[in-house]
């Protein structure tokens, strides 16, 4: 069975609360317990991790590569514009790949448009709010 990572960075446990406007008001324990509902209709299984600290999300990078799983989905938050070796941490781990943000970032502020994640994704989810989680995932299991 195909196991899938789901990586989530700094500030996504305030889902649901932090600025719901744009990031919308489903928690992350709500999105992840949907996530596993969908993972097991797809016969995949799913494990989520959240941290607010880049070393951790680089360990569970490489926890899940030496692991076995087959995929990553990532949502490194604002790591997303700032980490290299976040983005080496993924290069070396060997996973497929799939960025994903829920807000458009590319309607934000600039500092938003780069990302050092992207160039080594497999495909890049933006704008579609926490369905971009689920394309991910169905993309992945393909």
């Amino acid at each position: 069975m195909k196991k899938i990572g789901i990586l989530n960075g700094p500030n996504l446990d305030r889902l649901g609360t932090r600025e719901p406007h744009i990031y919308g008001s489903t928690t992350l324990p709500e999105l992840i317990t949907r996530l596993g509902i969908e993972a097991k209709l797809l016969e995949v299984e799913i494990e989520a991790t959240q941290s607010q600290h880049e070393g951790v999300l680089i360990e569970q990078i490489y926890h899940w590569a030496d692991a076995g799983f087959n995929g990553l989905i990532a949502n490194l938050g604002a790591y997303t514009h700032t980490s290299v070796a976040l983005r080496d941490a993924i290069v070396a781990s060997g996973l497929r790949t799939v960025e994903v943000h829920i807000s458009n970032v590319y309607k934000r502020e600039p500092f938003r448009h780069h990302s050092y994640i992207s160039s080594v994704s497999e495909a890049m989810i933006t704008g579609l709010g926490i369905e971009g989680y689920f394309a991910a995932l169905r993309y992945l299991t393909q």
